[in-house]
């Protein structure tokens, strides 16, 4: 337990000064992660060559059955490849993430035209109170 504790402070100290250079952060993650990937085929390939079994069962169409059907017996094949952000924007018929951005962005263009309307119409207001009804008042005051 002390080990695993260990190494997830260890994690964060390295997600969180990894976290400041992106770019690297990205490049640097997706290496590893072919490297695994690498890793597990050549291990298919080594266990393959030593048993008939794990031949057969290595075997490129079979892999594809065996996994299709061990990634839908997880409930994984559906988000693994299409990914659940999407199904569930789908099923509440949202729209993709760039269209909802450009429907923010005009709303708050809108939001803020209207509060720039609203602080003139304020302003004007507050100088007919003030009995400054000409502009040239209001620049000698200031």
């Amino acid at each position: 337990m002390r080990i695993l504790k260990a190494f997830d402070k260890l994690e964060d100290y390295v997600r969180e000064h990894l976290a400041k250079h992106p770019l690297f952060y990205a490049f640097l993650g997706g290496v590893f992660v072919v490297l695994f990937w690498r890793g597990v085929w050549e291990t298919a390939d080594i266990l393959s060559t030593r048993n008939p079994f794990l031949h057969w069962f290595l075997y490129g169409p079979n892999q594809i059955v065996f996994s299709t059907l061990a990634l839908m017996l997880m409930g994984l094949m559906v988000s693994v490849f299409v990914g659940e952000k999407i199904i569930i924007s789908g099923l509440r018929h949202e729209k993709q993430v760039e269209d909802r951005t450009e429907e923010i962005i005009e709303e708050e263009v809108i939001t803020l035209k209207h509060i720039r309307d609203e602080v003139r119409a304020l302003k004007v207001d507050l100088d007919n109170k003030n009995g400054l009804n000409d502009t040239s008042e209001i620049k000698k005051k200031k």
